[in-house]
């Protein structure tokens, strides 16, 4: 309806999986290049985790026209099979379907389906099944899956797994009974939703991508809004980006305001993400912590009252106002802790870069790391010092050495990276920190690096060892020629 007031040529926030709008920004780029090295190198499963309307489909739909040429993709979107049926599906994919009226018994089914995973191996080629809404899937064909994991050659693996799933599936494979599934997963992924700052250059790209060429259509007050009800799930800015759209043209504007993003909030029935996405779960353990505290000031309260004027601490006697009898002296506030804050673990824009093997692809929104209290002075360029001192690394180190991303922002942001820099160096080796600059489909890029490793392994070591505030942000370990791919 309104594609031609805002010279688009198809609808810029539909909400069906279509590759030409993928975004690529906050992680979205890297996580989905870890995915293809990862199917690509490991023998184990993979898992991808988030929660609903992150953009798992998306991510699973774009991962098949990305894989290699010798990795060939089922996918498999509805999970709720049976063990049966799984092996059904998988064998009519593989064409080794048992013709009808022969025994379509599971053992059969299954001793078809693995001798056409041979005979694609000895082609050169193997199977990768993707399997969506994994959480929702029976334990039975979830062990199923497992047997699947077993089939290989000699020295490979005949088909590799990626599950995708809600937060659920964590919960699912946490079971006792899953265990053996759980741990033949060797790379865990999240889908976060986006932070704010990715809200706007999340928009625009929709916009452009469906043939917008003007100014930003959406001011900064209507992304704020769009950001704040949505919870930057990316699936309710799309809906909510959409209805936003036709607020403005069904009043003739060709710019959207905050009154019609808050116009298209009243007119769905989403309800506000709690923040810091708040579940139940968490809100009933926060009123349970709440209650406590409660119950224990109540209690702390009542024995003050007992404690006699007299009985007043040694300042208050040595000529210091006492406290009034009946009534609990004022308690001293409680020390700052000496140990650092930790960050929430949250992406914050696209590193450019590729694979890496972590339990998800994110970076540490640098504004959301706690400064220490006393900090000593540092030259006000330490970014740019840091990019012009590592160009000469990141342009010729060996493609086969490793590194590990700490984290990585808008070029927007370079102020926080600038912060994020200053305390790096006094937890890391500053000589092992680097810094490069990225031009991507989201925008320019900010990356911060860290050492410099012969293998994966002795990367995936030195990430073990890295502080809790860096740790929590979910770095990754990532291979040198991954910095020189397109």
């Amino acid at each position: 309806m309104y594609l031609e007031h805002f010279g688009l040529r198809e609808s810029p926030f539909r909400i069906t999986p279509h590759a030409d709008f993928f975004f690529g920004g906050a992680n979205r780029r890297a996580l989905l290049d870890a995915l293809v090295y990862a199917l690509g190198r490991e023998e184990g499963l993979v898992k991808v985790s988030g929660e609903v309307g992150t953009g798992k489909t998306m991510l699973a739909r774009v991962l098949i026209d990305h894989l290699p040429a010798h990795l060939r993709a089922i996918y498999l979107a509805d999970p709720l099979m049976n063990r049966g049926e799984l092996l059904a599906v998988l064998a009519d994919e593989l064409g080794c379907a048992p013709a009808t009226g022969s025994d379509g018994s599971a053992h059969r089914l299954l001793r078809a389906v693995q001798e056409a995973l041979v005979a694609e191996f000895a082609a050169g080629r193997q199977i990768v099944l993707l399997i969506d809404e994994a959480h929702a899937m029976p334990a039975e064909t979830l062990e199923q899956i497992r047997l699947l994991s077993n089939l290989e050659s000699e020295r490979h693996k005949l088909i590799k797994i990626a599950l995708f799933g809600q937060p659920e599936l964590d919960d699912l494979l946490a079971r006792t009974d899953m265990r053996q599934l759980k741990d033949r997963i060797t790379q865990h992924f999240r889908l976060d939703p986006l932070q704010p700052d990715d809200v706007g250059t999340y928009i625009d790209f929709r916009m452009r991508a469906a043939g917008y060429r003007g100014p930003n259509v959406f001011d900064a007050a209507s992304v704020t809004r769009i950001a704040r009800d949505s919870g930057g799930l990316t699936r309710r800015i799309n809906i909510l980006a959409d209805k936003a759209l036709l607020a403005a043209f069904a009043r003739g504007a060709h710019g959207v305001t905050a009154a019609d993003a808050t116009r298209a909030f009243a007119d769905t029935e989403l309800r506000v993400p709690a923040p810091g996405g708040a579940t139940p779960t968490r809100l009933a353990l926060a009123v349970a912590a709440s209650v406590v505290l409660l119950a224990a000031g109540f209690l702390l309260g009542r024995s003050m009252d007992r404690v006699p004027s007299e009985a007043a601490p040694p300042a208050a006697a040595a000529g210091g106002t006492a406290a009034p009898a009946g009534r609990a002296p004022d308690l001293p506030p409680a020390a700052a802790p000496e140990t650092e804050q930790t960050p929430p673990a949250a992406p914050a824009g696209e590193p450019s870069i590729p694979p890496g093997l972590p339990d998800a692809i994110a970076s540490a929104p640098p504004d959301a790391l706690a400064e220490p209290a006393a900090q000593p002075p540092v030259p006000d360029d330490d970014l740019t010092s840091l990019l012009a001192s590592s160009k000469s690394w990141t342009t010729s180190a060996p493609d086969d050495r490793w590194f590990i991303q700490l984290m990585s922002a808008p070029v927007a942001q370079g102020e926080q990276v600038e912060r994020y820099v200053r305390r790096a160096r006094r937890t890391l080796d500053a000589q092992q920190l680097r810094a490069y600059r990225a031009d991507t489909a989201g925008g320019t890029q900010l990356a911060v690096i860290y050492g410099d490793f012969p293998d994966q392994r002795s990367a995936q070591q030195a990430l073990a060892t890295l502080p809790d505030w860096i740790a929590t942000a979910r770095p990754i370990a990532r291979p040198v020629r991954s910095l020189r791919q397109p």
